[in-house]
Order: C-alpha cells, then structure tokens, then sequence
C-alpha cells in the first residue's frame, strides 16, 4: 500500500512542482510580455512627443514665416496706395496671372478690368475681376489676347489707367507698350525702348558688354549668312552654340559639336527662327559645357533706383526649358552669388530699366559667369522667389 501510495503520490507531487514551474515560468514570460508592452509604449509615447513636439516646431517656424510675408506685403502696399495715382488697372492676359493682377490691384484699392476671348467666355480669371469685357470677337483664342488696337480700345472706353501685360502674350511686345504710352495708359512694364533693346539679344550683349559684364566669346553682329558660322568655327572651335537673335523659349537654338555639322545646323537653326519669329538672323558663341543657369531677379523704379531680390538656380532644363527652379541657388560660392548680384544691377542701371526683370547667367565648373540674356517681364517663376522673400512682386 505504501509503495501504491508512494506510487500515487510521487505522479501527484512530481506534477504539482510541474505545475508550479510551468506556472513560474508562465508568470515570468507573462512579466516579461507586459514588460516589453510597458516598454514599448513608453517608447511609443516618447517617440509621439519627440514627433509633435519637431511639428509644433516647424508649423512655428512656418507661422512666423507666413506672419513675416504678410506685415511685408501690408507695409508695402500701404506706402504704395498712399502714393498711386492710378485708379483702375486691366490684365491684358488670361489664367493665374491675370488673378494675380486683379489681387494686387484691389489689395491697392483699384477697381480692375479683365479681357477675354471668345473661347474664354467662362474662363475664371473673367469673374475676378470687377470687370470684364470681350476683346478681337471672332478670333482665334491666342489672336485675340494679341490685338493689341482692340485690348487699347477696350482700356480707354472704359477709363482704364494702367494695363499689366502679365508674362507670355504682348508681354515683351515693343509695339504695344509704345502704343500705351502714345494713348496715355501706363504700361505696367519696361519702356518700348527697353523691351527693343531686350527683345534683340545682340543688342543687349551690346549694352551688357558696354557696362562689363562678362560674355561667352561670341559674334557681335547676328547675321543670316552660313558662311560667318563656319568662319567662327575654324577661328574659335568646337562645340558653338547657335541662337536666334529674337525670340527665346529654346526655339532656333542649336548645339554644334563638330565642324562638318555646321552648316547644316545653322540652316535648321534659321529657318525655325524665321518661322516663330519672322527673323532669321542667327548669332554664334562658343557652347559652355554642362554650365549652371543662375538668373537674379530685379525690381527698377525707372529713375535709377535698382534692388535685386537674390537668385533662382534654374539648372534643370529640357530642350532648353526650365524645369525646376531652386531659390537661394544651393552650393554656390558666396563671392559668386554676390558678383551675380551686382551684375544683374549694374546692368539694369545701365539701360535704365523699369519695373520687374530677370537678368540670367552662366556658370562654368570654374565658378566663372558669362552674362546671357534679360528677361523683361514678370516671370512664371516669379513666385520661387516670393516664397523666400515674402514680397509681392506682381503688386510691386
């Protein structure tokens, strides 16, 4: 019996110590588990704090900045309704700008006017403006945004004191500000003559070289004769770069990397230039290879009184068209960003200019500029460098 009870009892005791070490460790793991829960969420939390804690800090940062643009921008347009003497102000243009126009225009206290095509009848840009009147009825849509005689009858039938021509359109157009100017209507833009002299890039390499700025080697004349191309070829060597005399856009623009494509190249070359722009003169310079394309932009009162509002790396092309647009150019060399800067005036001095503009340059892998051309205009990049500066250029 004993040994039957030994027997029954050793099983008992022998799975009660089982027992209590399975439930030891069960208890243990289970401390383990909750302590590694603890401990996670713990770190959860932390990690949640650090989280909103970097977002209070940037959404900070990002109201101080937003506060900052707006006192600018208040300040700036109290000094200028204070001192215009223009009351009402038309958008000779369509889409964002002409919005950006009608915004400025009223933060000024001016009533506003907007034009419009036919094709354009329901366009949005129409209904922000207190205003809005048709322009070159049966016309194509592109055309009637460029008859200029019927966007000037529309200014002055309707007490129009000032017309800003946005950017694209009639916004470089040497005939339309000259036009304002003779019918008494402020060209919210460059002189006729200025934009003459801009519009033409052998004119203003002329005016930059004038004032010493630095230029790519290059013909001083644009010429439509291939033979001059092949001349500077052999005399300056490869690679050449060929560019219309007007117009931009990449538009009649051509690399040239050996001298048997020469000839070939140019013809090419003039002819798209003589389509898009009734012009076929052509000038040649030596190509920069793989160069940077910092443009500054300036703000000009017209009586001498020049500002820059720092640069836009616009490096980042296809066909010769800017992609992305950084604003303050990074990686460059402080003594450079500044001779930009006081090139880009310099200039703008030099040719007396008025209002807002864009002077673009060169930049080779030896920190060397070469000026390239002037873009007289509100640009569509105008507003990377709103962003760093907080000032309205188009209300400017």
């Amino acid at each position: 019996m004993m040994r039957g009870t030994m027997t029954t009892t050793t099983p008992s005791v022998s799975s009660s110590l089982a027992s209590r070490s399975s439930f030891v460790r069960g208890a243990h793991a289970k401390q383990l588990r909750d302590g590694g829960v603890v401990g996670r969420n713990v770190m959860a939390k932390n990690r949640s704090k650090s989280r909103v804690g970097r977002r209070l800090v940037v959404r900070s940062e990002v109201e101080s900045h937003e506060t900052m643009k707006r006192e600018n921008s208040d300040a700036l347009g109290e000094i200028l309704r204070k001192s215009s003497t223009l009351k009402k102000v038309m958008a000779a243009n369509r889409g964002e700008i002409a919005v950006r126009v009608f915004r400025a225009g009223t933060e000024l206290g001016m009533r506003t006017t907007a034009i419009f095509s036919e094709a354009d009848r329901l366009a949005a840009h129409r209904y922000k403006a207190d205003e809005s009147y048709l322009v070159g009825e049966g016309k194509e849509p592109v055309a009637a945004y460029l008859d200029y005689e019927s966007i000037i009858d529309v200014a002055k039938e309707n007490g129009v004191d000032a017309i800003h021509p946005g950017y694209g359109l009639l916004s470089e157009n040497e005939n339309f500000a000259r036009r304002c100017e003779e019918e008494g209507i402020a060209f919210v833009g460059p002189r006729a003559e200025t934009l003459g002299q801009m519009g033409d890039k052998v004119v203003v390499k002329a005016q930059a070289k004038a004032c010493g700025l630095p230029l790519v080697p290059g013909t001083e004349y644009a010429t439509d004769d291939v033979k001059t191309a092949v001349e500077f070829a052999k005399e300056f060597g490869m690679p050449l770069m060929l560019k219309a005399a007007m117009g931009g856009g990449g538009r009649g623009m051509r690399v040239v990397k050996q001298q048997s494509e020469v000839a070939q190249a140019f013809a090419r070359a003039s002819s798209e230039a003589k389509t898009a722009f009734g012009d076929g003169r052509m000038f040649i310079e030596r190509y920069v290879e793989a160069p940077r394309h910092i443009e500054v932009q300036i703000m000009a009162d017209g009586v001498g009184n020049v500002i820059h509002l720092g640069e836009r790396d616009c490096s980042v092309q296809r066909r010769h068209q800017k992609v992305v647009e950084m604003a303050p150019a990074p990686c460059l060399d402080e003594e450079l960003r500044k001779r930009l800067h006081d090139d880009a005036v310099k200039l703008a001095k030099h040719v007396n200019y008025r209002n807002a503009g864009t002077v673009e340059f060169m930049v080779d892998n030896q920190n060397r500029h070469y000026f390239l051309e002037v873009n007289p205009r509100v640009q569509v990049e105008h507003t990377v460098t709103e962003e760093v500066t907080g000032v309205d250029i188009v209300q400017t």
